[in-house]
């Protein structure tokens, strides 16, 4: 299996690991993006994501076929989250199975550093003082 989806609802990351279990995996690795209240010495209090869905999820796709491409993994799945998200809720999934951990822990790797690079999905943090600023994603 491999998915790349955008979402506007909560990640079900048990749902998600759930869905990867299979026979021939010997390693599973994920990833979990959470929303912290604190960036560059300011208080967050929350972040909202927007995307261009139809391109991100084209572009998603292509980094997960890299992924399978490049690594010895079984499945590969992503999943970000759009809308408004409060402190501690998770903006972003990555799960791989492999037979063995290396090939996971790096195909892992892998996909998170290339959705931030490539995926067109902006972040908006509103702080303490009631001000917002959208955030480069490379930053």
């Amino acid at each position: 299996m491999k998915k790349f989806q955008i979402s506007g609802q909560a990640i079900d990351v048990n749902s998600l690991k759930a869905g990867m279990q299979h026979d021939q995996a010997g390693a599973f690795i994920c990833f979990e993006g959470w929303v912290r209240n604190h960036h560059d010495g300011r208080t967050v209090q929350a972040l909202g994501y927007q995307a261009y869905a139809a391109l991100a999820k084209t572009e998603g796709e292509k980094i997960l076929a890299e992924a399978c491409e490049q690594f010895k993994i079984l499945d590969v799945v992503c999943v970000h989250r759009t809308g408004d998200l409060a402190i501690g809720d998770c903006a972003v999934w990555v799960g791989v199975t492999a037979a063995h951990r290396d090939a996971a822990f790096a195909a892992c790797r892998f996909v998170i550093d290339e959705v931030k690079q490539r995926v067109p999905i902006w972040k908006k943090e509103r702080y303490e003082d009631g001000s917002s600023d959208w955030l480069h994603p490379t930053a």
